[in-house]
């Protein structure tokens, strides 16, 4: 069997802590940020913990358990 490959993507995107969850980045602040509030801009500065329901499918596509 091959070896099972690491999405390039999800590995530019998400980061492992290390208790074992997710950190990303906060949607929504690449660009066009001049129509939000402040507060919405200062809140979504940072990075942000994965929700638990997502966790299985970023650990598969980084490779940490296959199918």
């Amino acid at each position: 069997m091959p070896k099972m490959k690491t999405h390039k993507g999800t590995k530019k995107r998400f980061r492992v802590t290390a208790t074992g969850k997710f950190k990303h980045r906060c949607a929504g602040t690449s660009h066009l940020a001049s129509r939000m509030s402040k507060k919405r801009r200062r809140n979504l500065r940072g990075t942000r913990v994965l929700h638990d329901s997502v966790n299985h499918q970023i650990a598969r596509a980084l490779g940490f358990y296959s199918l």
